[in-house]
């Protein structure tokens, strides 16, 4: 699944910017339930920072849109906006920005037993097997993703 450029004349990336004002959300404390609401549920608010619930690290955190279906299983979805940090370290079964021959995608990483491979989430798509030769670069790991319902 290709990641879709979405910066002008830039490498397809949103870039947080240090030090931009915090915009404030409110968030409520009572969760919301996808069975039967709560009649004792108490209604205290907060405030959601959005940078601070998905940044931890704003100078190596980069937002991808993503473009395709092979990441469906994840619940990555065409469209969907990745937030990726190139702080964390890619371990076994992480979700990745990775770049194969210089092809930017987003995959899940399998490494076992000294085997590399990116894995969709979707069987309509096979596993890409890293093969002598081929030339991988981790680039950063998938830590969260903002999904637009109504445009």
């Amino acid at each position: 699944m290709p990641v879709r450029d979405v910066r002008p004349g830039g490498p397809g990336l949103f870039v947080p910017l240090p030090g931009a004002p915090k915009r404030y959300l409110p968030l409520d404390e009572v969760r919301v339930s996808a069975g039967f609401p709560s009649p004792a549920a108490d209604y205290e608010d907060k405030r959601l920072d959005i940078n601070d619930y998905l940044v931890r690290n704003p100078v190596s955190t980069f937002f991808f849109v993503v473009e395709g279906d092979s990441m469906q299983g994840a619940e990555i979805f065409d469209g969907d906006v990745l937030v990726v940090d190139k702080s964390v370290r890619p371990r076994h079964s992480h979700i990745v920005i990775a770049f194969v021959d210089g092809q930017r995608l987003v995959k899940r990483l399998f490494r076992r037993s000294g085997r590399v491979a990116l894995l969709a989430e979707n069987p309509h798509y096979p596993p890409l097997e890293i093969r002598e030769g081929q030339e991988l670069q981790v680039w950063g790991v998938v830590v969260g993703k903002f999904k637009r319902f109504v445009t």
